[in-house]
């Protein structure tokens, strides 16, 4: 396995508040309980059902990335359009270590060929799927913990100590495990790239406890409990476009 790490960490904490735009409201009604995120289900205007909601950076001025519940291929699924934005729409779950598996459909359909995610100037991607877990401070770095302590301030919800997204990317092989440009609190394993082809669905089924302790094996043992999930993409840093679809996202045992 293809394993590249990035751990290129900015010395100012805007560089940080990127770690902020994958939060989870804090109210106790919008956890669920933790075998039961919500279906993509369409409605009035295609917005994506509670307790699903768009989160972005702080005080983002930059155009969010639009997220929408479409009827496609037969089915209800997500469209995710980025188009020079940013934004992550995130399901807060009640904290859990019962489920150890994330399954969904994905496909790729019109990629961003200037993104690349080793550089900040050029991280983006056209989509993402994360689990958000609940990782103790005491098992983050001292340096990432005061970082992270300002992210959570500044963003004004509840920052997750790891999260684990998986992504679809056109340059790096899959396999290939790295570490977020902008924030190491965010580490990245490619499941596809230029061999899977575009406007097809491919099905994935992860255990979530095993990728944890290969991307943060190096700071716990333990696998945290997971407090929620979320889907994303952006093309804010190339000034790009992508377009990508998500379906039948579910937390199993």
């Amino acid at each position: 396995m293809d394993t590249h790490d990035t751990r290129s960490r900015g010395s100012q904490p805007a560089t940080w508040l990127c770690a902020a735009a994958i939060a989870i409201a804090l109210a106790p009604q919008a956890a669920r309980a933790a075998d039961a995120v919500a279906a993509f289900t369409e409605s009035p205007g295609g917005k994506p059902p509670a307790p699903w909601r768009v989160s972005g950076l702080p005080n983002q001025k930059k155009p969010f990335t639009q997220f929408a519940v479409e009827r496609w291929d037969g089915e209800a699924a997500l469209r995710l359009e980025a188009d020079k934005s940013y934004g992550n729409l995130i399901h807060p779950l009640a904290a859990t270590q019962a489920l150890h598996h994330l399954s969904w459909r994905w496909q790729l359909d019109e990629p961003n060929p200037l993104a690349d995610l080793r550089e900040k100037s050029t991280e983006d991607v056209a989509v993402r799927v994360c689990v958000l877990f609940d990782l103790p401070d005491d098992k983050i770095p001292l340096g990432d913990r005061a970082m992270l302590k300002i992210a959570r301030s500044a963003h004004g919800g509840r920052v997750p100590g790891a999260t684990v997204c998986y992504v679809w990317d056109q340059k790096l092989p899959p396999g290939t495990a790295l570490h977020s440009p902008f924030t190491s609190r965010i580490r990245m394993l490619v499941l596809r790239g230029q061999e899977s082809p575009a406007h097809a669905w491919v099905g994935e089924r992860r255990d979530i406890d095993a990728d944890f302790k290969q991307l943060f094996g190096d700071e716990s043992d333990v696998v945290p409990p997971v407090i929620g999930v979320g889907v994303g993409a952006d093309a804010d840093n190339t000034k790009g476009r992508s377009l990508a679809h998500v379906g039948t996202l579910q937390l199993q045992p």
